[in-house]
């Protein structure tokens, strides 16, 4: 199949590794895959070997604006749908139309057969409006944010192939936010590929405990400090290295003895880590902000359990859907005793942190395992392509009209 998958900005800048193995992994299965980011950075690629793959274009360019300016009036229609919204995102919206009839004029001389987008925000208002042009189907990825932002959202549902949610928590706030239950939405977690070889047992003496959190309010930095103090007061020894996108002291006034601010770190940088034992333990100590501000499934326990290293989370958002009876420890939130006292359970106790381990690896394999996930989503967009899809496409945006099949 011929897929677009438009982002935010990924592969440019770190904040959407989530997604990359996926579209690996599609790419591995044989489908012709562009990448469109909806607003490219200036920021290196976080993924290098995603770049002959990547269409870069700015959402502001010379090259959009001369694909746009012949459709505009003859859109108008198709325009004023996405311009429904409160004001907010009205002006949001309006800023992505020009990239928007860009990306149809892609997908109908590209013989693009589906285009996929992660967000429920503008990057789905661009694919939507893209999609009816060209005469494409279209899906979407929901997140967590996006879902709280609730732009068009009952619409774009409505208007998509099916509405991929990555957690049974972001159904339950998409219902909250009156989106009709229908059959279209389904969830279908984020996945990481499992590492072929064994994992190796922690061997850093000290300890460390790993948090890969950005330094924002809802990972709960301030709580996991009081922990740690209280882990050292009790006289047990270790380092606490924290690791993330930010300016740390917006969330952490005075880090505690033995706590090292790593800071932003590549995905490669960091699955080094737990491949090569440096990690015995990763904690994240996550709180609900309210208003859907919490956690979705975080891709950051996932690979710390893929590597078999034993993870301690707060029981917010999604992660109980990931951490299971069993396969990690999970406390209250905004308890930094229960934290202390389970971040000390797995350091102190050998045997019990390879026993969540093992367990914990097994949980990714069962329901996290990014070549099972690609898999499903390959049969869902195969069922919105029949062998041809020329009937419903605008001839006027292609030179010459292309035969398109799956």
């Amino acid at each position: 199949m011929k897929l677009l998958y438009v982002t935010a900005e990924m592969p440019y800048g770190s904040g959407e590794v989530f997604i990359i193995e996926e579209i690996r992994e599609l790419l591995r299965r044989g489908h012709d895959v562009r990448v469109v980011p909806r607003s490219p950075g200036a920021m290196a690629p976080h993924a290098p070997d995603l770049m002959p793959a990547t269409i870069r274009e700015p959402l502001v360019s010379k090259a959009v604006w001369k694909a746009a300016a012949p459709q505009l009036p003859r859109r108008l229609r198709s325009i004023s749908r996405v311009l429904r919204g409160g004001a907010r995102d009205s002006w949001k919206n309006a800023a992505v139309v020009p990239k928007a009839l860009w990306l149809a004029r892609l997908a109908a001389e590209s013989g693009t057969n589906h285009i996929h987008c992660h967000w429920a925000g503008t990057t789905a208002t661009m694919a939507m409006l893209a999609a009816e042009i060209a005469g494409v189907p279209w899906s979407f990825t929901a997140h967590r944010s996006d879902i709280a932002g609730n732009n068009l959202l009952a619409e774009k549902v409505r208007s998509a192939r099916f509405a991929r949610v990555i957690s049974h928590s972001g159904v339950q706030m998409m219902m909250a936010r009156g989106v009709p239950a229908s059959p279209k939405i389904r969830v279908l977690h984020l996945g990481v590929r499992l590492p072929s070889v064994p994992p190796q047992p922690a061997v850093a003496r000290p300890p460390v405990v790993l948090c890969p959190a950005d330094f924002l309010p809802v990972k709960g930095h301030r709580y996991l400090m009081d922990a740690w103090r209280i882990f050292e007061s009790r006289g047990m020894a270790g380092e606490l290295w924290l690791v993330g996108r930010g300016d740390a002291r917006s969330v952490i006034e005075k880090p505690p003895a033995n706590v090292k601010v790593v800071g932003e770190l590549n995905n490669p940088a960091l699955l080094d880590l737990y491949r090569t034992g440096a990690i015995a333990a990763t904690v994240l100590a996550s709180i609900d902000l309210g208003n859907g501000e919490h956690e979705g499934i975080p891709a950051a326990l996932m690979e710390a359990m893929s590597f078999a290293v034993p993870v301690v989370a707060t029981n917010t958002g999604g992660i109980p859907e990931l951490v299971t009876r069993g396969s990690g420890l999970l406390v209250r939130e905004k308890n930094p005793a229960a934290l202390a006292d389970a971040i000390a359970a797995v350091v102190g106790n050998p045997e019990l942190a390879a026993q969540l381990g093992r367990a914990g690896r097994r949980r990714v394999a069962e329901a996290f395992d990014v070549t099972e996930i690609a898999s499903q989503l390959e049969g869902w967009f195969e069922a919105t392509c029949p062998t041809t899809q020329n009937n419903q496409r605008d001839r006027s945006l292609t030179l010459p009209a292309q035969k398109r099949t799956c």
